[in-house]
């Protein structure tokens, strides 16, 4: 009974005072919409394809940034990256959030709620258990006053409670699989952007498991909460910060660096249902504060998406700037059928050096020595040309995975600049922060690129006793890490 009032009172947006039902974020990290619900067959995630059967799934999610820091900064404050200064990944000296910001667990702790953040249940890293919980925040926090511990059952009896749990998984690096499920192995789906090369296949494999892992902590934490008694009476939403760690993913402006997974269960939440329309993670944090009454600040830029009516807008906006040591500024416009992308500096390739990348991805330099071989694609190449174009525009009814660029196309043109002049009135009435680049209190550029070099060759050195190994001696190394026989490996 109790929560069928709470559902009619969410669904007629009563006041904070008639209801304050208790919130669940569960994030995940660096995942796109790959688990059973969203349709890949090859993935075995039974809880979270049990939460969008009892709740809604967002078929068109996406997250303002192709990266944790930015991403999370923005979905935490409900507004853009670029408009709070927060944009460049990984801050390297983050300073308070200048008026008139508030995240939302400040906001909901002062109206009442209890506000936690937790590591997921049982999450284990490099063989440990993991006791601190990520934030990731560009902007400069205290976790021990930003969030009243880790445990929302400490609550107050009868507290509303807001609890993020963060999964670690599936950010690199994957665990390394000691045995291979040929079947699983071989039902992989190896994007066409992608070399179906064996360590390709098997780095997909470990991520692919890794997604299972997400779906084994998220039930957990249904678990507790069912355990406690709360579950119906609470509004759960899943989701990642951005899109897979994959070369032609994290970090990029295209649908498999954006698009996340998004499912809620709870009250006011219909079962079974499926929303198709654009939603963008800034969302979140506007949806729950009309849900309970507490006004939504100016300066927010999602928009809710919980109450009576559902927001119609022809766009969203997403951006990517420094990430780490590799600098770059790069705008996009997602619209329901089209993307259009623009490269601020097209004189970087792709493959603009990211020590974190250059260590932790495979993808990297396999595809390199795939391509001196000759062994590519056209469509794999492109993505190691010396240059970008400065314009990308896809056909996503066309073209769903923003594969094939077709800017240049005649038939897309009055299109294209119209995305294009709604991007340059984004830019100039947000204001976006990244035209200036960095902030001015981040350090110099090389600085921080020489401090990361030195990150990466600490690495190898570790590895295989040399800081600065040929790209083949680092697919040598990655083959052997995943088991490849040598009749396998690139000879």
């Amino acid at each position: 009974m109790k929560s069928v009032l709470i559902s009619l009172a969410l669904l007629t947006l009563h006041t904070a005072a008639a209801v304050k039902p208790n919130f669940v974020w569960i994030i995940a990290d660096d995942m796109s919409p790959d688990i059973g619900a969203y349709g890949l067959k090859e993935v075995s995630t039974p809880n979270l394809d049990k939460l969008a059967a009892e709740g809604r799934r967002y078929a068109r999610a996406y997250a303002s940034a192709p990266v944790c820091s930015a991403s999370r900064s923005a979905f935490i404050l409900g507004c853009y990256q670029t408009t709070t200064g927060l944009h460049p990944h990984d801050t390297e000296n983050p300073q308070p959030l200048p008026p008139p910001y508030k995240h939302l667990p400040d906001t909901l702790r002062e109206a009442g709620w209890f506000v936690t953040n937790a590591p997921a249940p049982g999450t284990v890293r490099n063989g440990r258990p993991v006791t601190k919980a990520k934030t990731h925040y560009n902007f400069a926090h205290d976790p021990a006053k930003m969030y009243e511990g880790q445990d929302w059952r400490k609550r107050t009896p009868g507290q509303p409670f807001f609890a993020q749990f963060q999964i670690t998984e599936p950010h690199r690096p994957f665990p390394i699989p000691e045995q291979y499920d040929e079947a699983k192995l071989k039902a992989i789906q190896i994007p066409p952007n992608y070399p179906d090369h064996p360590l390709v296949r098997r780095d997909w494999y470990a991520y692919e498991r890794s997604v299972e892992m997400v779906d084994r902590r998220v039930g957990d934490i249904l678990d507790q909460l069912k355990k406690e008694g709360v579950l119906d009476e609470t509004i759960v939403m899943f989701f990642a910060d951005h899109g897979r760690p994959m070369p032609w993913g994290k970090q990029w402006l295209d649908v498999e660096g954006l698009q996340v997974p998004l499912i809620m269960r709870g009250p006011g939440v219909t079962a079974g249902g499926v929303e198709k329309r654009l939603v963008s993670l800034i969302d979140l944090a506007p949806s729950m504060l009309q849900l309970v009454g507490l006004p939504i600040p100016p300066w927010m830029e999602g928009k809710a998406i919980l109450g009576k009516e559902f927001p119609e807008r022809d766009r969203l906006f997403a951006a990517r700037d420094r990430c780490g040591d590799a600098m770059d500024r790069i705008r996009a416009v997602i619209e329901p059928d089209a993307l259009f992308v623009r490269n601020f500096q097209p004189s970087r390739s792709h493959l603009n050096w990211s020590g974190y990348k250059e260590y932790s991805y495979p993808g990297m330099p396999l595809l390199r020595v795939l391509n001196k071989q000759g062994r590519l694609n056209e469509l794999q190449a492109s993505w190691l040309a010396p240059r970008r174009e400065a314009l990308e525009y896809y056909d996503l009814k066309a073209d769903p995975q923003s594969l094939h660029n077709i800017a240049k196309d005649p038939k897309v043109a009055d299109h294209l600049a119209a995305m294009r002049s709604a991007m340059d009135a984004w830019i100039n009435t947000s204001p976006d922060h990244g035209a200036q680049g960095d902030p001015p209190t981040e350090p110099p550029l090389d600085q921080i690129q020489k401090d990361k070099r030195l990150e990466y060759e600490r690495v190898w050195k570790t590895r295989l006793k040399k800081p600065e190994p040929t790209d083949a001696e680092r697919v040598a190394w990655w083959e052997k890490s995943y088991g490849l026989s040598l009749d396998q490996r690139i000879p």
